[in-house]
């Protein structure tokens, strides 16, 4: 039963009238033109220059909260302010915060729901950060 609910909610993301015959808890909330998911790759290619320093990777989970601006000005003055901490970390904990307040809650309050219910409040979010001078961070929540 979880496989066929898993499989029917990936579905859901292709077509609005299957998100619509789900039962309001797995409903998808996300308001944009369908399908909301393609097979297509979307690429960038970039070439590096002296100014990059690091590489973000993430799921959608943190672009609830962040652009892409805001994440890479985070990272910058994480790693400016705490050189040996954990960017990924920091960026997990921002979004929690901001989940949190979005809800209108303590970070902690936000903490204490189980996780499994927590997706209610924000999405799952994993980030790896990758210092282009040799260093890689990993977080998820």
């Amino acid at each position: 039963m979880l496989d066929w609910i898993i499989n029917f909610h990936f579905f859901a993301l292709l077509q609005p009238k299957w998100n619509n015959a789900l039962l309001e808890m797995f409903r998808i909330d996300y308001i944009g033109t369908s399908p909301y998911i393609s097979c297509l790759p979307s690429l960038y290619h970039h070439r590096l220059g002296p100014r990059d320093r690091f590489l973000i990777l993430s799921s959608d989970g943190l672009y609830q909260y962040f652009t892409n601006e805001e994440a890479v000005l985070e990272v910058e003055h994480f790693i400016s302010w705490s050189p040996e901490g954990d960017p990924a970390q920091h960026l997990i904990e921002t979004v929690l915060f901001r989940a949190a307040k979005k809800a209108g809650m303590e970070f902690h309050e936000l903490l204490e729901i189980p996780q499994g219910d927590r997706r209610r409040y924000h999405d799952d979010v994993s980030i790896i950060v990758i210092s282009l001078e040799g260093r890689i961070w990993r977080s998820s929540a």
